[in-house]
């Protein structure tokens, strides 16, 4: 039997599509050890996606992205904070710089 964590409409989704989904709801440590799977699952599709469809799985990452903030109790509003704090200290990636080490000096 399959067994993963799926958005919340996804029952809705199946039932139009005629079947009965089999549902259960998870504690508290298994969505937490199901949210860390999703994410690594969504960021392998995002991986292997085409131009056409990586911005779609792009959002899929934000969307579990979001939901282990929650968790952690922030909020997306508070990870964008921290975010945009980070680039402001360090910067972000938009320079496409690649770093190769250090020379002796």
């Amino acid at each position: 039997m399959v067994r993963k964590l799926v958005r919340d409409r996804i029952p809705e989704v199946i039932r139009a599509d005629g079947a009965e989904p089999v549902i259960t709801v998870a504690d508290a440590e298994e969505y937490r050890r199901e949210l860390r799977a999703k994410l690594g699952e969504e960021v392998r599709e995002y991986l292997e996606a085409g131009e056409e469809t990586a911005v779609e799985e792009l959002a899929d990452v934000l969307e579990v992205v979001y939901a282990l903030a929650a968790l952690h109790g922030a909020s997306p509003e508070r990870v964008e904070e921290v975010r945009r704090a980070k680039a402001d200290e360090r910067g972000g990636f938009a320079d496409r710089l690649v770093w190769h080490g250090n020379r002796q000096r």
